[in-house]
């Protein structure tokens, strides 16, 4: 059974050292993943650097944590730019970097540059190639790709040297159809409570219940068919240090205007963790052991939470 590991996904601009010291902090801390998303408008996630710079710089300043996009918007790059990019991170970094990429979602964005915003399923067609054409050019080996989207003729990464190993590959999905092809092709799969269909989404609590996250896992083992016990399963979790979990519990579903359900069913479900830190530990052993559940994830504000929860 893997593993447990903590990502942490940064969304705030910090100027200059003030940026460095905040990765040596995240390292420190006990972390194992510092995350960047991938928005250029701020309506998405409010204000945030471009991901390759940024886990760049915090590369050259730690030693043992890695970098990740949690994740990329495919439509942003042509895939030889990126598989450049992230094999050149990769090499920089002393192979820590981990690229997570997505079929974009924040139509808002997509709009205010220009980019077009096709429906899901071309955007799911066009990442599928993406990524073929991409861990391809990471292999090493010529690429021949033709399609509406992308033509590639015999490339190959020749422009970096023999490299000693490739960045692992993040996909995620909500649906069906993402959650196969993320099995397809990457090493970790992130698991999100439901397709993003737009920034209004609603959080619905039966999107989390464990006959919910079990129907997920079921897709991925489908579409991994072999290459499924050597895949990670990550998601998104929400950690809550308290001696008052039911009072606690009550607040949260409060706060996310879940209705028709009770505290009992909070505590069920797989990516909500609320008690002592010795609760939560036995938690995500349990998860872990039972849904496979080995990589969470956190936002920056949680930090000092996960670092009370962490061995």
């Amino acid at each position: 059974m893997s593993q447990l590991r903590f990502g942490v996904v940064s969304e705030s601009v910090r100027p200059g050292r003030a940026w460095l010291d905040y990765a040596r902090h995240v390292e420190d801390t006990g972390v194992d993943v510092l995350l960047i998303r991938d928005h250029f408008s701020a309506g998405a996630f409010g204000q945030q650097f471009a991901p390759f710079s940024a886990l760049a710089a915090a590369a050259a300043v730690t030693t043992r944590l890695r970098l990740g996009t949690l994740v990329l918007s495919n439509d942003f790059r042509h895939p030889a730019i990126l598989a450049h990019e992230a094999a050149s991170l990769h090499l920089l970094s002393g192979g820590r970097f981990e690229l997570g990429i997505g079929a974009g979602w924040y139509q808002p964005e997509y709009d205010a540059a220009g980019i077009a915003f096709d429906p899901a399923g071309q955007r799911i067609t066009r990442l599928d190639e993406s990524l073929s054409i991409i861990k391809g050019l990471l292999a090493g080996t010529p690429v021949h790709h033709y399609s509406a989207s992308y033509r590639i003729d015999g490339l190959n990464l020749d422009v970096l040297p023999p490299r000693d190993g490739v960045p692992r590959l993040l996909v995620g999905g909500g649906g069906p159809r993402m959650l196969r092809l993320a099995a397809r092709h990457a090493d970790i799969v992130g698991v999100l409570p439901a397709p993003i269909k737009d920034s209004t989404d609603s959080d619905d609590p039966g999107d989390r219940l464990p006959d919910a996250f079990d129907r997920k896992v079921g897709e991925i083992r489908a579409g991994a068919g072999d290459r499924f016990p050597s895949l990670e399963i990550n998601a998104f979790g929400t950690f809550v240090v308290t001696d008052k979990r039911r009072a606690s519990t009550e607040e949260l579903i409060t706060r996310r205007g879940w209705t028709g359900i009770d505290v009992e069913t909070v505590w069920s479900m797989p990516t909500i963790f609320i008690g002592s830190p010795d609760q939560i530990r036995a938690d995500l052993d349990m998860r872990r052991d039972r849904f496979g559940l080995s990589y969470l994830v956190v936002a920056e504000d949680t930090l000092p939470t996960l670092a009370r929860i962490m061995p």
